[in-house]
Formats: C-alpha cells, structure tokens, sequence
C-alpha cells in the first residue's frame, strides 16, 4: 500500500461528523442547565427579603437613616439581577498527524562449489549451487490526532431579561401646594 493510500485510509469525513455531533450534543446539554438555572433562580420558593426602599435624610450633622422609610421585598436571585451563564462553541479544530514509515530489505547470497575427479578413462565433474533469498518487508505508521474547541461565554437571550417599567406617582416638591 502507498502512502497516498494510508492517508487515503484516514476517515476524516468521519471525524469531522462525530465532532460536530458531539459539538450539536454538548451545546444542547449546556443551553438545557442554562435554563434549569433560570427555572431556578425564579423559583417562588427562593426568594430573598431584601431592603428595597430606605430613607436617607443629609444633614449639615451627618447622614441619617430612619426606621420607618424602610421597604422590604421578597425576590427571588433572577429578580435581583442574577442571570444563568450561557455558552456557545466558537471554534472546533481537529489535528490529524500521521508519519508512514516503509522498509524493504533484500537479502540475496549465493555459493558456487566445483568438484571434479579423474580417474582411467573416466571423467566426473559436479557442479554444487546454493542459493539463499530472504526478502523482508516491514511497514510502520503512527498517528495522532488532537481535537481542540473553545467554549466562550455569551449573553444572555435579550427576550430573558424582563423589561423594567417604573411608574413614579409622586408629587414634585412645591406641586399641590397652595401659593398664598
């Protein structure tokens, strides 16, 4: 086998499905805690008494706080601001490394022996042949492969955040007064 055909044999159609299944996998399984945390974090049975509201009177002897400006709220953490972490993969990178080592070793010998003899009217003469062939092949390859993703923090979807509307109903000092 060549070594066009060992990289041939690299199923890299493969390994850049199965990363993005498992990318497609993962991003589900984050985005599913995402929203396991915001059911959470708005949960009735998590909500917090906070100071929402408190009188603060500055005077020329300091500032003072006054007990009875005091308004307390229950919120649960969304309420308060506290959003679930979201995340999306911004990169997938997959190194494939491959060295291809190929030997052939031939060994070849060959032994010539000659044997003659004489004798009265008679001749004889032998001819000895020995021949070794050893041929040795050997192939090795090593491979590698590196998988890197990154996993970088987004906002969360704009619609989750829930719009704040305030209705000030107080009266602007001097207003409602009679100007005598």
């Amino acid at each position: 086998m060549s070594v066009g055909d060992e990289l041939l044999d690299v199923p890299l159609p493969s390994m850049v499905a199965k990363l993005g299944i498992g990318i497609a996998d993962a991003q589900a399984a984050l985005d599913q805690n995402s929203l396991k945390t915001l059911g959470e974090l708005n949960a009735d049975d998590n909500r917090i008494e906070v100071v929402t509201s408190l009188t603060r009177t500055i005077t020329d002897e300091g500032v003072e706080f006054k007990d009875d400006g005091v308004v307390k709220s229950e919120l649960t953490p969304f309420q308060l601001g506290l959003m679930p972490a979201f995340y999306q993969f911004s990169e997938a990178t997959i190194d494939v490394k491959m060295d291809i080592k190929t030997t052939t070793q031939t060994d070849t010998s060959v032994t010539v022996g000659a044997e003659a003899k004489a004798g009265w009217g008679l001749y004889s003469a032998s001819i000895k042949t020995d021949v070794e062939h050893n041929r040795k092949f050997g192939k090795e390859v090593n491979g590698t492969s590196h998988l890197v993703t990154k996993l970088v923090p987004v906002p969360p979807p704009e619609r989750i955040e829930p719009e704040t509307v305030t209705i000030d109903l107080r009266t602007p000092e001097g207003e409602g007064e009679d100007d005598e």
